[in-house]
């Protein structure tokens, strides 16, 4: 059930990934994980892929502070291609569902490649105040908006956030659908029937806290923590690493490796 809850035994076939200290950072580096940590749960079963992400967060922006804005974008909480969504606390998974890991560019915003995000406390279901998904980059691409905002709207993406009651953090179920959102092949989607398949994969958790945390850091974000890559090329093809999609063979469970 996507209810932002990790009840017990929902995810125990599930990989784990723990981080976000000994990953790579965009802006300033976590020392402690106090202050950013997230611990992951990947799996499938026949018709869609699961996450679940328990984030720890000393302090939510929008929750425990204002919601100020960049002096990057004072449009940034706007739901259209000029906003930032991704500005706040929240997550970023891309997908390269083809894996083309020599493949320097960024994602094409299509069921071959995207970058979806999950904000902490706004949504395009739910507005401002109510964490969930949003469209991803490229957000320069209409094309890619527009089907981000489809995925959305037919819950082909979904996303369920619920915020620690000691206000510390926040746990996010997430499912994608196969059909339309990993498309292997050209007009193909991925099924598990097909077996093992390996699509690239890259995980960002960010923290944003008071202009004060970031100063120095585009739009004053103190973390944005990558699971792969490296500083400032994270989201080029290149710099995934893979999700091994294991087939009915260990149905539900899904591998991630290097």
């Amino acid at each position: 059930m996507l209810d932002g809850v990790i009840a017990p035994g929902e995810w125990s076939g599930a990989t784990e990934i723990v981080g976000v200290v000994d990953w790579v950072p965009e802006f300033s580096p976590v020392r402690d994980p106090a202050d950013l940590a997230v611990r992951i749960r990947v799996q499938h079963d026949r018709l869609w892929l699961h996450f679940a992400f328990e984030v720890t967060d000393d302090v939510l922006y929008g929750v425990a502070t204002p919601r100020w804005l960049p002096p990057e974008n004072p449009r940034a909480h706007e739901f259209s291609r000029e906003g930032f969504p991704w500005f706040g606390d929240g997550l970023e998974v891309l997908v390269d569902a083809r894996n083309r890991r020599r493949d320097p560019s960024g994602v094409d915003g299509d069921g071959g490649s995207w970058q979806m995000v999950c904000n902490a406390t706004k949504s395009r279901l739910g507005g401002i105040g109510v964490g969930g998904l949003m469209e991803g980059e490229p957000r320069s691409s209409p094309a890619a908006w527009e089907t981000y905002r489809r995925w959305i709207d037919a819950g082909d993406q979904r996303a369920v956030v619920r915020r620690r009651a000691d206000g510390r953090g926040y746990t996010v179920e997430w499912s994608v659908r196969f059909d339309p959102c990993l498309e292997v092949a050209p007009g193909r989607c991925y099924s598990p029937d097909s077996g093992e398949v390996v699509v690239g994969l890259n995980l960002a958790v960010g923290d944003l806290d008071l202009p004060a945390d970031g100063a120095g850091n585009f739009g004053g974000f103190r973390h944005e923590q990558w699971w792969a890559g490296r500083r400032h090329t994270r989201t080029q093809r290149d710099n995934f690493g893979s999700l091994r999609l294991m087939g009915l063979a260990r149905r539900p469970a899904s591998g991630v490796v290097d």
